[in-house]
């Protein structure tokens, strides 16, 4: 379930940063700003500003960062996991 979860975040995610020209990086955001996703996480996401790309080269869970607005305009870093992409069978 967290891994379906997963997936939708970033795919989510990449559609709005894909939408939205401007990014931002999120090693710039200070790393005690950063919020960890959990199953019962409730989420205010307005609008994705930035997405760390998920790796190639790796067949294991690792964290991404998400920047996001909130509906309020402030400014989040959400850290979630994903399955990297070198598993060759997906």
């Amino acid at each position: 379930m967290k891994a379906l979860i997963s997936l939708a975040l970033a795919g989510l995610s990449c559609m709005a940063a894909a939408a939205d020209g401007r990014t931002q990086s999120a090693q710039e955001a200070n790393a005690t700003d950063v919020e960890r996703y959990e199953y019962a996480t409730n989420l205010d996401i307005a609008r994705v500003i930035h997405t760390d790309d998920i790796p190639d080269d790796v067949c294991e869970v690792v964290p991404i960062h998400m920047v996001y607005e909130d509906s309020h305009g402030e400014r989040h870093t959400l850290e979630y996991s994903v399955m990297g992409r070198g598993c060759g069978g997906f």
